[in-house]
């Protein structure tokens, strides 16, 4: 039978600085697993765009290295075709080579070369529908999930210009974000998210923690779509061991 609720124990940082929300999110998953190493050195591994920030295809290239097993469940139409999983038969990383060879768009390129050392690392890609059960499958496996949003959307700010993300309704542009979904309340149609952003609009010191907080999955969801303008959209699972079957991996 499947719980009301649920809640998995993620102990979260505040991020250093305001690119550095996917390492934070990635450490926390780490502690999460017992592996102990400091926020700085994941960070320093991660690296970052030219841009700042980072990609979830990054993050699990990381673990990958580590020796863990990564799951990305895409919904980013801009990096694949929807084809190229649903036809039998279908070398991605081919498609993702041959894509590339044609469109010059830097976030692509960056995107690509990520995912083709994913892939040849044994990361795994899915394209599911996203809905609440399929997160809620997937923490019940008491595995926390890495989400890549659109910041702009789940909380609802303006957006941001310039090289220090100024708020500019006018000239700004969507912002993307990571947070960590650690659990579930079926009852209230929410959803547990653990956020690296200490100055997020949801936390609050009265509630166990700023970087903690429940929303509405419908809300969470649309944000997670959204991702896909900053070159995300996606759940990243990591284990430190392969899923089993019926684990919501499959």
């Amino acid at each position: 039978m499947t719980p009301l609720s649920m809640r998995l124990p993620i102990n979260m940082l505040a991020q250093p600085d305001e690119i550095t929300c996917g390492p934070t999110c990635l450490h926390s998953m780490y502690r999460y697993w017992g592996d102990d190493q400091t926020l700085a050195a994941v960070i320093d591994r991660t690296g970052r765009l030219e841009h700042g920030g980072t990609l979830a295809v990054f993050l699990a290239c990381d673990a990958l290295r580590r020796g863990y097993r990564a799951t990305i469940y895409t919904y980013n139409l801009m990096v694949f075709d929807p084809t190229w999983f649903v036809k039998p038969g279908v070398d991605i990383a081919e498609r993702l080579r041959a894509q590339q060879a044609i469109k010059m768009d830097y976030r692509l390129q960056h995107a690509t070369t990520g995912y083709l050392e994913f892939l040849e690392r044994g990361g795994r890609l899915r394209l599911f529908d996203l809905t609440p059960s399929l997160i809620q499958s997937i923490l019940r496996r008491k595995t926390p999930i890495i989400t890549g949003v659109s910041s702009t959307y789940l909380y609802r700010i303006a957006r941001e210009y310039g090289p220090d993300d100024v708020p500019d309704d006018i000239r700004g542009n969507p912002s993307g974000h990571f947070v960590v979904i650690a659990g579930y309340d079926r009852s209230k149609h929410e959803a547990l998210v653990m956020d690296p952003y200490g100055a997020n609009p949801y936390g609050s010191a009265e509630e166990h923690s700023t970087h903690e907080y429940s929303i509405g999955f419908d809300r969470l969801i649309g944000a997670i779509l959204l991702g896909i303008v900053t070159h995300d959209a996606n759940l990243l699972v990591i284990r430190p061991e392969p899923l089993q079957r019926g684990d919501g991996d499959e």
